[in-house]
């Protein structure tokens, strides 16, 4: 499992300015520590407890953690022999007096770790501060507050300590009530009292020790000067936020700077009426200021600063915040303070996910012109610590999210975490309904205090219609098409350079001028008019907007042939993005599509045709049930098998016709069903069988399919000539299931290669000696058909066997362990019930199934993208991907300790299966010990699987091989109900 933010939210924070190392607690008791890109160490507490403060031993790659228990535990990076990891090596809770409340008294408030790493301090909430040796935690001896200053009141816990930055046997020790008392420890005397009114939050020293500054719940600080002076009075407060009462400042830092005014930083602060909502971070350097507007709440923050004792100014070149849903960095050396993009802990759920895509293989050519795009997005991280020894991969993989604000991430997924390579942006070529918004509060926005909303992570769309709803990249090409809610289609190009260029508008009626329906969602977005202004990267040159303009429900681009295709729940329609010309516009309406006219934001629905379609399922369910077989369990099923096996005197097979269920055909008039679910470019035969061309294939829900024969002009005559497009055939599956995908094989099955795959000499040639066949999966079953003619040559009925629905499909292929020169194309299929069933292709018999997602986790389910290689992605929650394998020889694993030889893999038989190409369980990053080695002996044998049907089982209690030709078959027996190996 990768996980790219906090599966549980954050709780603390510390940073190493020597090694330039950067930790992070959640309340789940887990200690992440970051430095440069790919750096990352990753534990976890034995305890499941909040990690409440964290301080770093200064360059010793130490690490000291405070949990909520009360209890101190100390870190170490293990550099040693194997791969770094972060281990526990010591722990300390400090004992509490005897008398009443004495575990409150002694619970640590604040730690403050000597910069010499040998003396740890802590304040308790009795007042009290208590010395450690480090790093053996060996408690020293304990200090207290004498009587004459406590004023005949308790003081309270202890708020804060702070080390002199110039003499190191001092140190500030501040309590809740307000007394600061400068002790110094050598000596054990107070050297200085000053005595605020105002309880205290936290305290920041100035670099030359002279000052030092305080922040107290009122949301006021203070400027103290240390003198002579036993007792230094309250010096005037400054309350920046005011005059009306404000939230308290909880953390304040004081930098100084060669330009002379410090930079003061806090965090609160806000106007409690006005404000008190919002999560905030205030930068102030003279006449300038900054109020940082976060979406989520701050838990801490720090400077990136000069920390060398001869230095004499601070010079803060960086600001990182962590919040609770992201992590935000500040450029303080850039004019204006702009955001600093992170390489990692980006928020992948910063705007709703909703949708995916994933490319295999990415050429070096493509990958350096995003990541070159990404570059000018963002200056370089300023926490590099460490050295990412992890070895480049063969491959690039790229994963593109689309969200609900309009925009599409690039993430670079080869290897075992996702980083970011590049954002696009969709927003800024329309006027939404944020823009109007953002005028009404320009006049809000030049009152006090001046804010600026800073971060990613905003879960709320102001616009829904900018929402992405499907891609398609061409990684040779690099044309991108996006689509959204509203109907519009982008299609782009990558360029290297700005531009400010006119994008040109097209409109496609998808209705036809058909009568008697009328379209009651939303309106289209307005597309800006005039030059628009785009970064190096992609940029969009031509819009389509489908009209109704009803959500995009799939998509395809054919670069080679100049053609972006696109439907809706109206019906498809096909571009010629080269001619800017329209080619076809199909409508797919049923007369009773009314929720087709409705959109995807409209709630609105016939409760009496609900009814009256509920109640006809009933009565026919009924009417089937007193036909039907009664369908036992497939556990039961199996059960049942194996007994009759057993009482079965000889060793003659008998054979068993497997249980299927009766599937009821659904209704023409069933509402939605013109939606078009997939489409696909293909070159292969629909006119006759010798003559191949271009074709489009569209699949709808109400299970029809329709091919249309393209006359696509030469290279040469792409400006001369238009693309012409004739329906060639149309197929209506049997009991009208959605059709899910739409796949054309050639001669010898296998599919056909991308575009200018073949022209580039990237991939072999198909087939177009032989006969070519149409693969049309549906959400119950799979069904294989030959071309021309479109005659029916194999199927599989899923539901009718299994019980499940279809949701995603995919063909990848799988290659063998032993010699990459072989390789087998598989149907993936992801089911309703969160298992995926990996079929061969074109035969379509199934090769192995695995439990992979569970089943109530809906939006996992339809979260998952497969990719060519026979991996997989989805979420297991908004902010986490999980990645699976489903390949013996594509594993993406990361280094963890201690690891040797051949990797540690989780090994569960699902179903009776030995293969050298599909691997025997999803790998996923919790690695177990298995009997992979056991496997990997016979090299030599090409495994290629099928599952043996009851009257395959043979003997009793064992596995019995049976070797063919180039085959090998494991017969799975079933003893006392279990399988064993």
């Amino acid at each position: 499992m990768m996980t790219f933010i906090f599966n549980c939210p954050p709780s603390a924070l510390a940073y190493d300015p020597k090694l330039r190392l950067m930790a992070i607690g959640t309340k789940s008791g887990a200690v992440k520590v970051y430095g440069a890109p790919g750096v990352e160490f990753t534990s976890h507490h034995k305890e499941t407890a909040t990690v409440t403060q964290m301080h770093f031993l200064l360059g010793q790659g130490r690490l000291l953690s405070l949990l909520d228990d009360n209890t101190l535990h100390l870190w170490e990076i293990n550099v040693g022999e194997g791969s770094p990891g972060l281990e526990e090596v010591g722990s300390f809770c400090l004992p509490g007096r005897p008398g009443f409340e004495s575990t409150s008294a002694t619970r640590v408030t604040v730690i403050l770790l000597k910069r010499s790493c040998d003396l740890l301090c802590l304040g308790t909430e009795g007042g009290g501060v208590h010395f450690l040796e480090m790093p053996t935690l060996t408690l020293l001896d304990t200090q207290a507050v004498p009587e004459e200053y406590k004023c005949g009141k308790s003081l309270g816990p202890v708020e804060s300590l702070r080390e002199h930055p110039r003499c190191p046997n001092k140190m500030l020790i501040g309590y809740s009530r307000g007394l600061v008392v400068l002790w110094n420890y050598s000596s054990r005397k107070v050297e200085n009292l000053f005595l605020g009114n105002q309880q205290l939050e936290s305290l920041g020293w100035e670099r030359s020790g002279k000052t030092f500054v305080s922040s107290h719940s009122d949301g006021s600080y203070m400027t103290w000067p240390v003198s002579s002076a036993l007792s230094t009075q309250q010096p005037c407060a400054l309350v920046l936020a005011g005059p009306f009462p404000c939230k308290a400042i909880n953390k304040i830092v004081w930098r100084t700077t060669e330009s002379g005014a410090p930079l003061v930083v806090f965090s609160g602060g806000m106007p409690r009426a006005s404000y008190g909502d919002r999560h905030c971070v205030t930068v102030l350097q003279e006449k300038m200021q900054v109020t940082l507007d976060f979406t989520s709440r701050v838990i801490d923050f720090f400077t990136i600063h000069c920390t060398d004792s001869a230095a004499e100014f601070d010079n803060p070149s960086a600001l990182v915040v962590l919040l609770e849903e992201e992590l935000v960095a500040i450029d303080l050396q850039t004019v204006g303070w702009p955001t600093i993009p992170c390489p990692y802990l980006a928020p992948l759920h910063s705007s709703a996910i909703t949708c995916s895509y994933h490319i295999s293989n990415v050429p070096p050519k493509l990958w350096e012109r995003v990541v070159a795009a990404g570059l000018h997005q963002s200056p370089p991280w300023p926490i590099n610590g460490g050295k990412d020894l992890a070895l480049e991969p063969k491959h690039n993989g790229l994963l593109l999210t689309g969200h609900e604000d309009g925009t599409v991430r690039f993430w670079d997924a080869s290897g075992v975490s996702l980083k970011p390579l590049y954002k696009l942006s969709t927003a800024n070529i329309f006027q939404t309904d944020c823009d109007h918004n953002d005028g009404l509060m320009q006049g809000a926005e030049e009152e006090w205090p001046p804010f600026r909303k800073v971060g990613c992570f905003d879960p709320y769309s102001d616009d829904p219609r900018l929402g992405i709803q499907k891609i398609g990249l061409c990684k040779y090409s690099g044309k991108l098409v996006v689509a959204g809610t509203a109907g519009q289609v982008l299609v782009m190009d990558l360029s290297e350079e700005m531009s400010a260029h006119v994008i040109n508008i097209a409109t496609i009626d998808l209705l036809q001028d058909r009568e008697g329906f009328t379209w009651k969602g939303h309106d289209r977005l307005a597309p800006k008019t005039g030059p628009i202004s785009f970064p190096p990267g992609f940029h969009p040159f031509l819009l389509v907007q489908c009209m109704p303009p009803a959500a995009v429900t799939a998509v395809t681009l054919h670069a080679e042939w100049n053609l972006v295709a696109f439907g809706t729940s109206h019906g498809f329609g096909l571009f010629d993005y080269h001619r800017r010309s329209p080619v076809l516009a199909r409508c797919t309406l049923h007369p009773n599509d009314s929720l087709a006219m409705e959109g995807p934001l409209s709630r609105v629905k016939s409760l009496k045709k609900s009814l009256r379609q509920s109640f006809r399922r009933i009565r026919k369910s009924r009417v089937s049930g007193k036909k039907r077989v009664v369908v036992s369990s497939p556990t039961s099923k199996v059960q049942e098998a194996n007994a009759q096996l057993a009482e079965q005197a000889g060793p003659h097979d008998v054979e068993v016709t497997p249980v299927q269920r009766r599937i009821e055909p659904r209704s023409a008039d069933d509402s939605l069903s013109g939606v078009v679910r997939c489409l696909c470019f293909a070159d292969t035969f629909l006119r006759d069988g010798t003559h191949h061309g271009p074709t489009m294939w569209a699949g709808t829900n109400s299970g029809s399919v329709y091919a249309y024969a393209l006359e696509v002009p030469s290279q040469e005559k792409f400006s001369e000539h238009s693309v012409e497009a004739v329906l060639g055939k149309e197929i209506q599956l049997m009991h009208r299931a959605p059709v899910v995908a739409i796949a054309v094989l050639d001669g010898r099955g296998n599919p056909l290669p991308e575009p200018y795959e073949v022209s580039r000499d990237l991939a072999k040639a198909p087939d177009m000696q032989g006969s070519h066949s149409v693969l049309i999966a549906s959400e119950e079953q799979f069904k294989v058909f030959t071309l021309p003619k479109v005659s029916a040559k194999t199927k599989f009925k899923l539901t009718a066997h299994e019980g499940c629905r279809v949701r995603k499909v995919a063909l990848a292929s799988f290659t063998s362990v032993s010699s990459e020169e072989y390789c087998e194309n598989g149907l993936v299929c992801l089911t309703n019930l969160g298992d995926i069933h990996v079929f061969s292709v074109p035969a379509l018999r199934p090769q192995v199934r695995y439990d992979c997602i569970r089943k109530e986790d809906i939006s996992g389910i339809a979260s998952c993208v497969f990719t060519k290689t026979g991996q997989g992605f989805y979420l297991i929650s908004p902010s986490e991907f999980e990645r699976f394998s489903l390949s013996a020889r594509v594993v993406t694993q990361p280094l963890s300790p201690g690891a040797r030889g051949p990797a540690c893999f989780l090994c569960t038989f699902h179903k009776p299966v030995a293969s050298g190409t599909f691997s025997r369980s999803l790998y996923r990053r919790c690695w177990h010990w298995s009997t992979r080695a056991a496997f990997e002996q016979n090299r030599t044998w090409e495994c290629r699987v099928g599952l043996m049907r009851p009257a395959c089982w043979r003997g009793k209690g064992r596995f019995n091989l049976e070797s063919r030709v180039g085959e090998l078959r494991l017969h799975q027996v079933w003893q006392n109900g279990s399988q064993w190996c």
